[in-house]
């Protein structure tokens, strides 16, 4: 569903991984904005370009994969809220985020972003300190030698 806000319509989807959660809007500028003076293709997270908030080519290819897999790297404006967990976590969670938001626009989009694994949500956290184990989860406090 299209929302509409400040004269700008977009496509919004929430990716979450470990402790990151990502909020992503596919912009589709429609009249003058604060989105208008970005420029179709841009991606901003946390009001900083993508190329200086994730360095790493690495991890920039695996944010724009969603797109270029759908051949939509030049059809949105796309400005992403992230907070909590690592690089590594921010990285996925973005990536979920933006191949929700790719469904919402398009419901066709949705087996081939399945296809590669890019809407399954990795369940995977940290597991959770336990009492008695000397300060993490699976270690055993030292048995006496005599």
């Amino acid at each position: 569903m299209v929302k509409n806000k400040k004269d700008t319509q977009y496509y919004e989807a929430v990716g979450r991984r470990k402790e990151a959660v990502s909020r992503v809007r596919l912009h589709i500028a429609v009249g003058k904005s604060n989105v208008d003076s970005n420029k179709k293709g841009d991606i901003l997270i946390n009001k900083i370009p993508l190329n200086k908030y994730l360095p790493l080519e690495s991890d920039m290819n695996r944010v724009l994969k969603p797109l270029t897999l759908t051949q939509n790297q030049d059809r949105f404006i796309t400005t992403i809220q992230v907070k909590g967990g690592g690089k590594n976590g921010q990285v996925e969670s973005i990536a979920l985020g933006i191949s929700r938001a790719l469904c919402l626009v398009d419901e066709s989009l949705k087996h081939i972003l399945k296809a590669e694994g890019l809407l399954t949500r990795d369940a995977r956290v940290r597991e959770r300190r336990m009492v008695g184990t000397g300060g993490k989860s699976r270690r055993q406090k030292q048995s006496p030698k005599r």
